[in-house]
């Protein structure tokens, strides 16, 4: 059998600094540390603390306004018990109240995406027609 070459330094047969060196983790890196990826990242972030206020927004003030106009109708409290075919004592409770309360929230959150979106393009654009108007007048 021939005998492996072991280093006069230790490290050298490191296997943790043979990874965190190694060509792909250096490419991983590189992925990591560009701008898209930390935008990504604080988009999540900034979208989880904005799906909290459009929560509350639907919970707290949407809902309640459209309960009122519909008789004191509660969504949340809507449901359905499906008794078991089986013969079992347990029954199918479908609460189909949550559901119609999570489509009014994604509307909002998707309205009010949408009217932000809207926003930012038309200012961009007022603001490009801006830049066109000065190039041309340099000219």
């Amino acid at each position: 059998m021939a005998k492996q070459k072991q280093s006069a330094n230790p490290q050298d047969n490191n296997p943790v600094k043979a990874v965190t060196e190694s060509a792909f983790m250096k490419e991983f890196r590189e992925f990591l540390n560009r701008g898209s990826v930390v935008d990504l990242a604080i988009g999540v972030a900034v979208g989880g603390a904005f799906t909290s206020i459009a929560n509350s927004l639907v919970n707290d003030v949407i809902m309640p306004i459209a309960s009122l106009l519909m008789g004191g109708l509660d969504f949340s409290s809507l449901s359905i018990d499906i008794p078991n075919i089986f013969g079992l004592s347990e029954s199918a409770h479908i609460a189909y109240g949550n559901f119609l309360q999570n489509i009014v929230n994604f509307l909002v959150i998707a309205f009010t995406v949408f009217i932000l979106v809207r926003t930012i393009n038309r200012l961009n654009y007022r603001h490009d027609e801006e830049e066109a108007k000065k190039s041309t007048t340099k000219k």
